[in-house]
């Protein structure tokens, strides 16, 4: 971005047609303040122009490494599978790229600590894809939960599955596969966002496949605050995407959590288990929110979830999945 104009818009190049792209960033770039999608790059030359002619973006390179090195772009986005986050990760701060990062951030926690490190020693920004801690509803639940609308926060309950194509990719362990990595990630922000700490205590089971992927998985993280997190995921279970906020005073639930529509809403409850309130939130586009929190953070060098954030994620993470294979 151009530090002697504030206004300007961050030049955004994405690496792959990958398909959150489609669903995700191209829609949330389009539809930001801050952002202009100048370049899309793809090992798949016809499918990124294709996509460019149907989105309107201007450019197309037919390597990632073209697009990093391509001195009109300020930052990227990396929506590759999860192998290959670091070393992009690394080739765009070398070339001095700001960096958004598809989750998982990466394959564990010491190789995020290196990729947080090195874009630090590049003075570039790297912040973990979790689009919906900027969705409006999740700002206000936040402020709802500090405010002591539900009382004194208790438990924060998570669950996000759906079967999956036996061919996906996410079955191949080599790859960082697993139903923890690809949707438990989401629970296991949502107790830490919540809470505000990390963990001190973590036990949990999983069912791993014959590949050694977890394909359903159960845990709880138990903070020093005392508030208790429980976290479910699978591969192998009908859709579900919910997460529960409970304190002494009453609960929230808050239904298509991480996936919310047009309207998203959160229904309150008292102590009584009667509903009390509905309420709908704007529904703006998660991916827009993310993309105009991540400029501003560009623009004052303050991210609401900087790269140290996607550090102690991928630290809980991997607590989590050890503590799944010692019960095992």
């Amino acid at each position: 971005m151009n530090d002697a104009n504030p206004a300007a818009k961050l030049r955004w190049a994405i690496l792959g047609c990958a398909r959150i792209s489609r669903r995700g960033l191209i829609p949330g770039i389009l539809g930001s303040h801050s952002g202009m999608l100048d370049l899309l790059a793809s090992r798949r030359a016809d499918a990124a122009r294709e996509w460019a002619s149907e989105f309107g973006i201007p450019r197309t390179a037919d390597s990632y490494e073209a697009a990093i090195a391509d001195p009109d772009i300020d930052a990227v986005y990396i929506p590759l599978a999860n192998e290959e986050h670091a070393p992009f990760v690394k080739a765009a701060a070398d070339a001095g790229k700001h960096i958004l990062c598809e989750k998982p951030l990466a394959l564990d926690a010491d190789e995020a600590r290196s990729m947080v490190e090195y874009c630090r020693s590049r003075g570039v920004i790297l912040m973990e894809a979790f689009m919906w801690r900027h969705q409006p509803r999740t700002k206000a639940l936040l402020a709802d939960v500090r405010n002591g609308r539900i009382g004194e926060l208790r438990l924060i309950r998570s669950s996000f599955s759906f079967p999956i194509d036996p061919a996906d990719w996410r079955l191949d362990p080599a790859r960082g596969g697993g139903s923890l990595w690809d949707v438990g990630c989401y629970g296991v922000s949502t107790v830490r966002l919540f809470a505000g700490q990390e963990p001190d205590g973590i036990r949990g089971h999983a069912r791993f496949s014959d590949r050694g992927v977890d394909m359903t998985l159960a845990a709880t993280l138990k903070f020093p605050s005392g508030v208790i997190g429980v976290i479910d995921c699978s591969f192998e279970q009908p859709f579900r995407c919910v997460y529960e906020l409970v304190g002494t005073a009453g609960s929230v639930i808050v239904p298509d959590a991480y996936l919310p529509g047009d309207a998203p809403v959160a229904r309150f409850f008292d102590l009584d288990g009667k509903l009390t309130e509905e309420v709908v939130y704007d529904g703006r586009n998660q991916y827009a929110c993310m993309v105009d929190a991540f400029a501003e953070g560009v623009r004052t060098g303050q991210l609401p979830a900087p790269a140290e954030d996607g550090l102690a994620q991928m630290a809980a993470l991997s607590a989590v999945l050890a503590a799944c294979r010692s019960a095992n």
